[in-house]
């Protein structure tokens, strides 16, 4: 019997998830939540580190004995480490504007194409590149660590960079496996920065005050975590949909897809946790659904997500819609007033009741998945048949529901807890107890439940898709 302790870092909220295997079977548990929050220093949103610390000691001690502990976090964030260990800033948070006008600096000196053929990572200024150039401790800094391997080094004294939280940075290189030497030539960034590089599932560590319990680089990221945990024998005409606060939506492939297409449309290539390629597109996901509730709270009433859902449910469909990723929804202020600005200034229908708002993010959602997955299917010749619903989204069955029905395909939603049970499966591959990620997904799939939603509600979504991709894209030539 192995017990591991899995810690789940999401952009709003932290949570430790133990569990225990004994050969056959996980049995978990959450012991340990927590928001987290970011915090505003010298004017830039950061990441309360020595908070999440404390939660993280909190949660090592309610888990008691355990034989391995391992981070995964949210891509693209960092921390750089001074000469004397010690952080020289706390890390900036991705929603950070410091990097707003950062791509003219990047452009001046290698161009977007080039990037992408380099990288093959969807090109945002919130990428790590981009946030790097725009970080003035740069300079002073003997190491850089993503989020997850900063807890780990933390916790362990170590300093290594796991190959998946790599390829999320945009100086990774998906075909040779290790830092790009162009873009660091290109931009003065000496390769001693970085770490050594880990595959995923490597012990890197002890944690001496808990018991000499051994500290896993899994696949830090935590969308790889959750492609990990999908519970299916065979990918070759299904895709996957890690739904949280992003939505990332993709397919595995056993090489990158590096055209200028494949730029053009803003898809992403990262690395698995089987060295598999996963090729995905980044949604912003249910955080414009928790921005709401948040804003409501202010000037309304503190609604619930299910209250918010019903009235969704009840309100009339396709009556609007936004892109989820237009630069006007990017920082969270007075969310319903800037989707009914949207609305307005895009000639549509202007939701005036929360359940029509919350309605009309619902259905852009799905609508913008079925976009992603038909530039997908355009890039890689694939035409899919199911859709793995995967993460904390699929309890939301509303969003379930719609997806089915804009997309045309059957759904599997589940598991709930993906990203942790990828956690906890990289564990036990570290450990020796689980062969590799397809034993393990089949482990998941004969113990998780997982609910099918099939195409029920179908009229009206074929010209919803075309109002859609007009009011939001202008035409259908990027798909």
């Amino acid at each position: 019997m192995k017990t591991v302790l899995a810690i789940d870092f999401g952009a709003s909220s932290g949570r430790a998830i133990k569990a225990s295997f004994d050969g056959e079977k996980i049995v978990s548990q959450e012991i340990h939540r927590f928001e987290n929050i970011p915090v505003t220093i010298d004017g830039h949103m950061c990441h309360d580190v020595p908070m999440i610390v404390g939660e993280v000691k909190a949660a090592l001690q309610k888990a008691g004995q355990i034989d391995a502990f391992a981070f995964d976090t949210w891509g693209v964030d960092y921390a750089l480490i001074g000469a004397d260990g010690k952080m020289l800033h706390m890390p900036f948070h991705y929603r950070d504007e410091r990097t707003k006008d950062i791509a003219d600096t990047v452009f001046a000196k290698i161009s977007r194409e080039e990037l992408y053929r380099e990288t093959g990572n969807q090109i945002m200024n919130i990428n790590t590149l981009f946030q790097l150039l725009a970080d003035e401790n740069r300079g002073s800094a003997e190491s850089l660590l993503m989020m997850p391997d900063l807890f780990a080094y933390l916790f362990s004294g170590n300093r290594v960079c796991e190959c998946s939280i790599a390829s999320t940075t945009q100086m990774f290189n998906p075909v040779a496996g290790q830092w790009s030497e162009t873009i660091l030539q290109r931009f003065g960034i000496s390769e001693t920065l970085f770490p050594r590089l880990v595959p995923s599932a490597s012990i890197t560590g002890e944690a001496e005050a808990y018991g000499g319990a051994k500290i896993v680089s899994i696949a830090g990221h935590d969308t790889q975590c959750a492609v990990a945990a999908m519970p299916c024998n065979s990918q070759e005409n299904e895709a996957f949909l890690s739904c949280g606060t992003w939505s990332l939506i993709g397919c595995e492939l056993d090489a990158p897809v590096l055209t200028e297409e494949s730029s053009r449309m803003g898809l992403s290539n990262e690395l698995g946790a089987n060295n598999k390629i996963n090729f995905l597109k980044n949604i912003s996901g249910l955080w414009v659904i928790q921005e709401i509730r948040r804003s409501l709270a202010k000037t309304d009433r503190k609604y619930s997500y299910n209250e918010l859902e019903m009235m969704a449910r009840d309100s009339e469909p396709f009556l609007c819609f936004i892109d989820p990723d237009n630069e006007m929804f990017a920082s969270p202020e007075n969310l319903p007033d800037k989707i009914r600005a949207y609305c307005s200034q895009t000639g549509q229908t202007v939701p005036e009741t929360t359940g029509a708002l919350v309605r009309c993010v619902y259905e852009s959602l799905a609508l913008k998945y079925r976009y992603a997955l038909e530039q997908i299917s355009r890039c890689t010749g694939k035409t899919f048949a199911l859709l793995h619903m995967l993460g904390g989204g699929t309890k939301d069955g509303f969003l379930c529901e719609l997806t089915a029905d804009s997309l045309g395909i059957p759904v599997e939603a589940g598991p709930v807890e993906a990203t942790a049970l990828g956690n906890i499966i990289l564990q036990l591959i570290a450990l020796g107890e689980v062969k590799d990620v397809e034993e393990g997904r089949r482990i998941i799939a004969r113990t998780e439940t997982v609910k099918t939603y099939t195409p029920a509600h179908t009229h009206g979504w074929q010209e919803a898709y075309e109002r859609f991709v007009s009011v939001n894209f202008g035409s259908n030539d990027t798909i």
